[in-house]
């Protein structure tokens, strides 16, 4: 696997003022070459050697120069250039503002979806995967930025089986920039497929919801309560997978989360009847510790005495008006007791 060199390249004004200078020695020979050779063709005498020599100078000058001239080029604050020659990976260059190299370093790595000129870089924004040609404006310069991965909804089947949909966000950066342009053949569609493949299978190792859930006691990691431990494994397995392409993966969430419209009115159901199952238990077990209070009150104060039948119809008529959904109607009897 490649590794990532640290590559050191020059200040470029220093080389600019050079590079001026020489342009400009070079048009000064060339301007007096032609000078001398016009003079001896009009004054018929020999061609002076002093006039062919700075021709040949002048000449020469310009196209060593203008060799020169294409070893600029500038790097801004995020990021890198990759120094290749004839196909031997030299270092990366990350020092900032204008900068000269040796001018016959690759201008254009030749990725496999890339457009004539084989540029390598990563666009500043956000991640629009395109598997056409793609255009790439500063040859061999790379972004080391954090960007994002907004990854579509996928359908994925649980733990459980239950078809769910399922989307997330990916924060990422590139740490090795020999990895990213050498291991793999197209580093953007790699993490593109692996963040996919990678949601896949965290969903798989998880149910949805406790009640999908055999565990009776409720302590198992599920999708929709335990975000952060799911976050945090989808992270690890990121990082895992894409370490071979020189990613770093910063953070992974879950934007979206929701049972797939086959059977999200079949849940939306189950939702609601384990709530009201949850409603009712809690009710019931209020209206029971009030009965057993206001028996015990009508037999402590000792003014009503209550066989057990008549306890039994009491605890009865009071648990039917405290579990009622609606307001009891009494009916009240104007006769004896018996």
């Amino acid at each position: 696997m490649s590794v990532e060199k640290k590559a050191h390249a020059a200040s470029g004004w220093a080389m600019l003022l050079v590079v001026f200078a020489g342009f400009a020695l070079s048009t000064v020979a060339f301007v007096y070459s032609i000078i001398g050779l016009a003079e001896a063709d009009k004054y018929g005498l020999m061609t002076p050697p002093w006039a062919i020599a700075m021709l040949i100078a002048g000449i020469v000058g310009w196209l060593v120069f203008s060799v020169l001239a294409n070893g600029f080029f500038t790097l801004q604050p995020g990021q890198a250039r990759v120094c290749v020659l004839f196909g031997d990976y030299k270092g990366t260059v990350r020092d900032e503002g204008l900068r000269w190299a040796n001018p016959f370093y690759s201008r254009g790595l030749g990725t496999s979806n890339s457009s004539d000129s084989g540029m390598a870089e990563i666009s500043e924004g956000g991640m629009n995967f395109s598997f056409g040609k793609k255009k790439n404006a500063h040859g061999s310069k790379i972004s080391v930025r954090a960007r994002t991965l907004n990854g579509e909804r996928l359908k994925v089947n649980d733990k459980m089986g239950n078809p769910i949909e399922i989307a997330t966000v990916v924060v990422w950066r590139v740490a090795d920039t020999a990895k990213a342009l050498f291991d793999v053949d197209d580093y953007e569609s790699y993490v593109s497929m692996v963040t996919e493949t990678a949601l896949r299978h965290v969903a798989s190792l998880y149910a949805y919801d406790h009640m999908a859930d055999d565990d009776e006691n409720a302590n198992t990691i599920t999708l929709r309560t335990n975000i952060e431990e799911v976050s945090e494994a989808l992270k690890s397995e990121l990082s895992r997978k894409l370490a071979v392409a020189g990613v770093e993966v910063d953070d992974a969430r879950l934007t979206h989360l929701a049972y797939a419209q086959e059977i999200a009115q079949a849940m939306l159901r189950r939702q609601q009847a384990e709530a009201v199952i949850a409603a009712r238990k809690k009710i019931v077990e209020g209206a029971v510790s009030m009965v057993d209070m206001a028996v015990e009150m009508l037999a402590e104060g000792g003014n009503i005495e209550l066989d057990d039948e008549r306890k039994a119809q009491m605890a009865s008529n009071l648990m039917v008006v405290l579990c009622g959904d609606s307001d009891a109607q009494p009916v009240l009897n104007t006769g004896s007791l018996y």
